[in-house]
């Protein structure tokens, strides 16, 4: 067995397997790539969803539409999270990196299926969109290419949970793992479930395709294809909420409310998160009431319950970090006095708020059974989306990549004046992605049809004019989002191939005295709960939750009118 070889980072004091540190930069770079291919794809979406530029044919619309969502849904967030897997692991807990042989061997077979199953969509017989429902049937590779990457990402956590096992044996660090690290190893957990569903379901579709099986169910289908499709998405709250944390801990020294509180909040999301996929299967006869109630009911609040207490513990706890630096005047000083030019933060801030008001308030409301009927295959779906997966999770990675480059790549962040801006462009575009498209949804706005005008079409049928000038605002989005992105593109390549090596300790915003390894890998409590700039966004938060629920139970009565 080769012998492994560290460096200690200036900066956290961490040491830092260089093996562990390639697999990141390959994860991570396979991620970015990804991400603009899929962000190409989704614009072209945008503007031909835009009556007004209406770019694609029909054909090249579907196809750019499961393009979309394979390399941004799957690809560009699986992957950046396998880094975010080893990063929370090997250097975080100061250890070697498990099996690396094996991890690369992940690494390969997740970029071999990647590749595998792009050829077969851009090869037009696969336009089977995300969810693939049969009876659609895409090539037999577009099945293969999935099912390589599903068994290199399980291999990839594997990796991830020998990791921790070397960190323990070799008592690389103290007491419990971190919190970070802890939320990394909820991400996992469920990644686990969340990838063998796939191959349960996938194996059989695609031995349908070569023709050794006669017949796949569709809602047997769809009922395990949802176990994988919306459960990777829980993966990724999972792993965006470790990043705040994070983040937090490395920009200001932070420390959770309560970390027990925090730890529990985790666990939370492994028992009950997965339920939220029900939301896809309401309208669907062949499952049962009762199964609809409970998944749609107690046991999913319980999971509302976990992202309601970090939505709390990681402003509040930042709140309490820069209290005790002296930012104590009024109730907003700590706020206005955080680091709104890094990055880092203002990607990491704006992702938590608008993956609260935006996708955590239209997920409980699109998850509730008798008001999902109204909104269920239009336009509120890919809507609520984008305020998760992007808005929530994109933005937090795009924010901890920003932390990674110095720390990881140990180069300087190319274009410091544009980066600084990024995060604020891509979060007003996707803003405006996920409220125009959910407003446009609760007009009826059909989800999966190419042209909202139904132009040819043998019967007309107009949607409210305030559908069509939402579709021009949503395609405007697109744009400034699409900007965004192509910035974060830039600045990333540039930072990563061609930046300046960094030489000295890199000044972040932590405490003075208090080592950054120390804030980030051992964790406490913050000791006091006098956050009332915290508690008061709260109340905000919960106002806009109670409001926007019952306005959404007085549209579902004007559906059905008592007469």
């Amino acid at each position: 067995m080769s012998k492994t070889v560290y460096r200690t980072c200036p900066t956290t004091g961490l040491r830092i397997d260089l093996s562990a540190q390639a697999l990141i930069k390959a994860n991570a770079v396979a991620a970015v790539v990804f991400l603009a291919i899929g962000g190409l794809f989704g614009l072209s979406v945008a503007l031909t969803r835009w009556p007004a530029v209406h770019l694609l044919p029909a054909d090249w619309f579907y196809l750019a539409l499961t393009a979309h969502g394979l390399d941004v849904l799957l690809l560009w967030i699986i992957f950046f999270e396998i880094a975010v897997l080893y990063f929370a692991s090997a250097i975080l807990l100061n250890s070697r990196i498990a099996a690396p042989r094996w991890a690369w061997a992940a690494f390969a077979l997740m970029l071999g299926g990647g590749l595998v199953t792009n050829v077969a969509v851009l090869q037009g017989q696969s336009s089977v969109m995300f969810t693939s429902y049969p009876p659609l049937m895409a090539a037999q590779h577009f099945y293969l290419g999935l099912i390589l990457f599903a068994v290199g990402a399980l291999i990839g956590c594997f990796v991830f949970f020998g990791t921790l096992v070397i960190a323990r044996d070799e008592k690389t660090y103290q007491g419990s793992i971190p919190l970070v690290t802890f939320g990394a190893l909820t991400a996992a957990i469920i990644a686990v479930f969340t990838l063998a569903s796939g191959a349960i379901i996938l194996i059989p579709t695609w031995l349908w395709s070569i023709g050794l099986v006669s017949n796949i169910d569709p809602l047997m289908y769809k009922l395990v294809w949802w176990a994988m499709g919306h459960s990777s998405q829980q993966i990724n709250v999972s792993a965006h909420v470790a990043i705040w944390y994070a983040i937090a801990a490395m920009l200001f020294g932070a420390k959770p409310l309560s970390e027990k509180i925090s730890r529990t909040a985790f666990l939370l999301y492994i028992l009950f998160l997965q339920l939220a996929s029900a939301h896809h299967l309401l309208v669907e006869p062949g499952l049962s009431s009762e199964w609809k109630v409970f998944n749609t009911s107690y046991a999913m609040y319980l999971a509302v319950l976990g992202s309601m207490i970090h939505g709390l513990s990681v402003p509040g706890a930042m709140e309490a970090a820069q209290r005790a630096r002296g930012f104590n005047n009024g109730v907003f000083q700590w706020l206005r006095k955080a680091p709104w030019g890094n990055p880092a933060f203002s990607g990491m801030f704006l992702s938590l708020v608008m993956f609260g008001f935006l996708g955590g308030i239209s997920g409980v409301v699109m998850g509730t059974e008798q008001i999902n009927i109204m909104m269920h295959n239009t336009l509120y779906v890919p809507g609520h989306f984008h305020g998760t997966v992007v808005a929530g999770t994109t933005l937090a990675f795009m924010a901890m990549s920003y932390l990674l480059i110095p720390l990881v790549f140990q180069r300087e962040v190319a274009f410091p004046s544009l980066a600084k801006w990024q995060p604020y462009l891509f979060g007003l575009g996707v803003a405006g992605l996920s409220l125009f498209m959910m407003g446009a949804g609760t007009l009826g706005v059909a989800r999966r049809h190419w042209d909202i005008t139904f132009t040819s079409a043998p019967f007309d049928f107009n949607y409210p004019p305030t559908a069509y000038l939402l579709m021009g605002l949503n395609g405007m989005a697109a744009i400034a989002a699409a900007l965004g992105g192509l910035m974060f593109i830039v600045i990333v390549v540039k930072s990563v191939f061609f930046g300046k090596p960094v030489r000295d300790r890199i000044t972040l915003a932590a405490p003075s005295g208090q080592p950054i390894s120390a804030a980030v890998a051992s964790y406490g409590s913050a000791g006091t709960l006098r956050i009332p700039g915290t508690l008061v966004l709260v109340g905000v938060f919960f106002t806009a939750f109670v409001l926007y629920y019952f306005v959404n139970w007085k549209y579902l009565s004007e559906v059905w009118p008592m007469r």
